[in-house]
């Protein structure tokens, strides 16, 4: 096991993603403690996460309370928050490794850039569209994964209580100067853009983010996006 392994905790919330998780958690080198946080799957995902010898800490259901219990429960300076339907490339794990070996990066976070698991052309404009956000904006989801030192996750509030746009909020909090999209890339899986349309789901998401800039509330915001 390498230093920079025993210097990480990897970080999964979870509900019913039985489907995905077993290739996001066999895709990871061994790391000193993965962390798989259950929000009350009714499916297979805690026989899953067992299996692949991950850690479960159970929790109320909602991506931020459990983004939250997964950082409480780590015991690695280092933090890797990744969605159960996300996998980082070969390329992102020699650039999170090199990243974790300098002293000097925990001052900033880091995230990856966005590819999704199918190749039609709607996926590569819609990855074209999040680069042009995170460019712009500095507004990375967290599909695209986030490495952050603990000292800094504790100095910004870490993950507030939210049931959506956890990931937009705590990036905020961190600002554009302390925060760099590192080489290679995290690859999520593209079912829900197959589910409800690619067009539809587009919209969706960036719906939810003007809701969300404009002052909407985020239960009124995961209430929408659950429709």
């Amino acid at each position: 096991m390498s230093e920079a392994s025993r210097a990480l905790a990897v970080i999964i919330p979870t509900l019913n993603a039985e489907a995905g998780l077993a290739a996001t958690l066999s895709a990871l080198p061994f790391t000193a403690q993965r962390i798989v946080v259950d929000g009350g799957s009714g499916d297979g995902t805690v026989d899953v996460a067992r299996a692949a010898a991950a850690e479960v800490v159970r929790s109320p259901p909602g991506r931020g309370v459990q983004l939250a219990a997964g950082a409480a429960a780590a015991q690695a300076p280092w933090l890797l928050f990744l969605h159960a339907d996300t996998r980082l490339d070969p390329q992102a794990w020699r650039a999170l490794e090199a990243h974790l070996a300098d002293p000097d990066q925990a001052r900033t976070a880091a995230v990856f850039g966005f590819q999704l698991d199918e190749r039609p052309w709607q996926a590569r404009l819609l990855e074209w569209g999040v680069r042009l956000r995170v460019a712009v904006l500095a507004l990375p989801y967290g599909d695209q994964g986030l490495l952050i030192h603990r000292d800094l996750y504790e100095a910004v509030g870490g993950y507030r209580p939210l049931p959506l746009m956890e990931d937009v909020d705590l990036v905020r909090r961190l600002g554009r100067r302390r925060l760099q999209l590192l080489p290679g890339h995290a690859i999520t899986s593209a079912a829900r853009w197959r589910r409800r349309g690619w067009a539809r789901q587009t919209l969706l998401n960036l719906g939810c983010l003007a809701l969300y800039l404009t002052g909407a509330p985020p239960a009124e915001i995961a209430r929408i996006y659950g429709r």
